[in-house]
């Protein structure tokens, strides 16, 4: 702005030392200098007019050719124009690249606003969720994706893990979503085809669980020779390789049951049905259990429960993940350790913990725990007589009800495992008294329907 500037005031100066001049001469320089001023201004004005219509021109003509300091704005202006058809030839460049390499994919593709509205989609995702560009563009997204689990997925926030459905076009197509947030509000959901995943995942949980079953019935009938043999009256050191015998037979077959509930509990996400759990009930005979298992050890229990909350779920399934942990805690906590078991809700839903201050994990270990056949120590596991398989039963038991474990453990300063379960998933508590009469326990429960909390 500083080059224009001094251009007009020089331009201006030049015309009034004209003006002065040939009033001198004519003798009328107060008329010259007015004619001057005026016909000055109105070639400003005239100027400005042209840029002012060229600026509101809806083409994409040349600025308009001018001398003087007018014509080195309107060069600059056209500089500035050049400069801009070429960003926007690049950005449209790369936009034109981004849709065709985005339309070859063969996961589909679709942004989301801010509104939850459909913005843009690929050509997979026509043909993956049923996306039709000519009257499905800017619709929310939760009328055209109806499935209350997706519903769910997308109204939560939280997407670290991935959601897989069935094709709303195709029932026989497992889909994968999985949705990344950017901008402000804006999402990126991309859908992805795991059919053929999903068949040699289907295909390796059907052996395991055909294996596992078959195995049954040969280890039932070892177990049950071995019986008959170590009541007989046979040398010691035959008896004591019986007894081995027994043993691994009785850890092979709690091996198996652990096989055939995970691969049951592998065949579907969620639980078919929900029925109240009391939970206090459960709890007190899994904390009966682990006090008798850990009395040899000197282990000091806690039970601490919230007495007004009860989960809905499957009991059987709740009740493997519960003991589960109970009873980990228990073989992995050294001589005269603390264990303590708590049932509590809050705001953020109902949990179960379970802490001890036994030998703790390495943090290194802590993200593959809940793997298969994992073992932090393979001595100390084998010894410990577990099957490897209890943290992948609580990871799916937990996952089929919509909740999650965290596990928090230092080595050498005790663990921390929590099942975090969601506030749907808690009701309030039957009401049950127990009362002493002749040392006998009654339980008397309410026919009240149970509300759940809010």
């Amino acid at each position: 702005m500083t080059k224009p500037r001094h251009s007009i005031l020089g331009s201006l100066l030049i015309v009034m030392s004209a003006a002065v001049a040939i009033g001198f001469i004519t003798g009328q320089v107060a008329w010259c200098l007015a004619i001057a001023a005026i016909a000055w201004s109105l070639y400003q004005i005239r100027q400005f007019d042209r840029l002012i219509q060229w600026l509101q021109g809806e083409n994409d003509s040349e600025p308009p050719e001018s001398f003087g300091h007018w014509g080195d704005l309107f060069d600059e202006l056209s500089r500035q124009q050049k400069r801009q058809r070429s960003r926007e030839d690049y950005l449209r460049n790369i936009i034109s690249r981004f849709q065709q390499s985005s339309a070859a994919l063969h996961d589909a593709v679709v942004i989301i606003d801010r509104d939850n509205n459909l913005e843009w989609w690929n050509r997979a995702a026509d043909r993956l969720i049923g996306l039709r560009a000519a009257s499905d563009r800017g619709k929310p997204v939760m009328n055209l994706l109806r499935d209350p689990r997706f519903i769910r997925y997308f109204k939560k926030g939280s997407y670290a893990e991935p959601l897989q459905l069935p094709s709303p076009v195709n029932s026989d197509i497992q889909l994968q979503y999985l949705i990344t947030e950017f901008g402000e509000g804006d999402r990126l959901l991309v859908a992805r085809d795991i059919t053929r995943l999903t068949k040699l995942e289907q295909t390796r949980q059907d052996f395991v669980a055909n294996a596992s079953h078959e195995l049954r019935t040969p280890l039932t009938v070892i177990r049950g020779y071995l019986e008959t043999y170590l009541e007989q009256d046979l040398p010691s050191p035959l008896t004591r390789g019986l007894q081995q015998m027994q043993q691994q037979s009785r850890r092979m077959e709690n091996l198996v049951s652990d096989l055939l509930l995970l691969s049951r509990l592998e065949a579907s996400q969620q639980i078919s049905d929900e029925h109240p759990i009391q939970i206090h009930s459960m709890l007190q005979h899994i904390y009966e259990d682990a006090v008798e298992l850990g009395r040899e050890k000197g282990h000091q229990f806690q039970l601490e429960m919230d007495d007004g909350y009860d989960l809905l779920g499957q009991e059987i399934e709740l009740h493997s993940a519960f003991s589960n942990l109970v009873f980990n805690a228990v073989r992995y906590t050294p001589a005269d350790g603390e264990i303590r078991i708590r049932w509590w809700v809050d705001k953020e839903g109902g949990h179960f913990s379970v802490q001890d201050n036994g030998i703790g994990i390495d943090s290194i270990h802590i993200p593959r725990l809940t793997e298969r056949f994992y073992r932090v120590d393979e001595s100390r596991s084998s010894s410990s007589g577990g099957t490897g398989l209890g943290l992948a039963i609580v990871k799916h038991v937990l996952a089929r009800h919509g909740a999650h474990l965290t596990i928090k453990s230092k080595s050498g300063q005790g663990s921390t495992f929590a099942c975090h379960f969601p506030h749907e998933m808690v009701t309030a508590a039957r009401l049950a008294r127990l009362e002493d009469d002749d040392d006998d326990f009654d339980d008397d429960f309410s026919d009240d329907q149970q509300d759940s909390v809010a």
